[in-house]
């Protein structure tokens, strides 16, 4: 009798010291976290997703502090925080970062996806482990892969119906000289342009139109300074979800492990978020005044062709190993 109450001790206390160890593995942390979009959008739900997850997993220790509209700078300004080790988390599209690594140019090679699931399939597969891999060697780590979405063109001069409507069009383009030869190729004036100054120069007039996703363009107001729509679905871009390493490799592993958790959690609720909220900003924006353009198959076929040549022009600079890799794992995927 005695030895069991000893072994039921001795369990007891071992018990209470791995908890203890376990909660000695989380410090008490204020991370801050950029963006570029407003609270409004989808990575809104993402972030109030992952917040809750860190809460949990760790007992409140791990808190999180967002910040909205560039309110700490630009997506690029926020990112090279996170490299010096100033700034622990940003949510970025992959796209002004081609410069720190010219590998995520991949995914903004025109018409790349055809639909939300093959851009799912990718991302979270071994391709997208594969470019996440390559992250920390430019100082960052990249926790999970969030939707930015199709893009879409808008513009204040006239309906586009076909790549005849583009040509002179003064067009907002991502710091990203693949959105910029593409949008060159299509015939537009394509002025690269970081997105906090984008609403002011389309609304004096400096620019004629932009391109982002129907949930972006409703949540950033454009349909105030625009005037027509047109699902062109020419990008598919994903958000990073991505740390500082140099502050990455001050986290115990515990830290660490709550933090790609919790991103995973982030993003099936921002990904959802995201479609859901899809269809009502095409509500939202034609209400708001926006004339909306279907383009027909014919006519996103000749725009195909029209940029095809950047795929050429853009592999040496990306990597053709990334992209001759990305071609394969669509072919794999669609059977072909």
């Amino acid at each position: 009798m005695k030895s069991t109450i000893l072994r039921g001790l001795a369990l007891a206390l071992g018990t209470c010291v791995f908890a203890g160890s376990a909660m000695a593995e989380f410090k008490d942390r204020t991370i801050r976290i950029s963006n570029g979009v407003a609270e409004t959008h989808p990575v809104g739900s993402g972030v109030t997703a992952m917040k809750e997850c860190l809460t949990e997993k760790s007992g409140g220790k791990m808190k999180v502090n967002a910040f909205w509209s560039g309110a700490l700078g630009g997506d690029l300004d926020a990112t090279q925080a996170l490299r010096s080790g100033t700034q622990e988390m940003v949510v970025t599209s992959s796209s002004p970062l081609v410069g720190i690594l010219p590998a995520l140019g991949v995914f903004d090679l025109p018409f790349l996806f055809a639909d939300e699931t093959e851009a799912d399939t990718i991302l979270d597969g071994d391709f997208g482990a594969y470019v996440s891999d390559m992250m920390p060697g430019v100082g960052l780590i990249n926790l999970a892969y969030w939707e930015n979405g199709f893009r879409n063109l808008t513009n204040s001069q006239r309906p586009v119906a076909g790549v005849d409507d583009i040509k002179g069009l003064k067009v907002r383009v991502m710091q990203n000289n693949i959105f910029l030869d593409s949008f060159l190729n299509l015939g537009a004036n394509a002025v690269p342009m970081s997105f906090g100054e984008v609403f002011t120069a389309l609304e004096t007039g400096a620019i004629d139109g932009q391109e982002n996703p129907v949930v972006t363009i409703d949540t950033s107001k454009f349909s105030e300074v625009q005037k027509h729509l047109t699902m062109s679905r020419h990008a598919y871009t994903p958000f990073m979800v991505l740390y500082s390493k140099p502050l990455w490799d001050q986290l115990s592993a515990d830290e660490q492990a709550a933090l790609q958790e919790c991103a995973i959690v982030g993003r099936d609720a921002q990904r959802k978020a995201s479609r859901d909220l899809g269809a009502q900003s095409l509500e939202n924006v034609k209400a708001a005044g926006m004339e909306v353009v279907d383009l027909t198959p014919e006519a996103q076929a000749a725009m195909r062709e029209a940029v095809a040549p950047v795929y050429e022009k853009h592999a040496a600079t990306i990597g053709q190993e990334v992209v001759d890799k990305m071609m394969a794992e669509l072919k794999k995927m669609r059977g072909e």
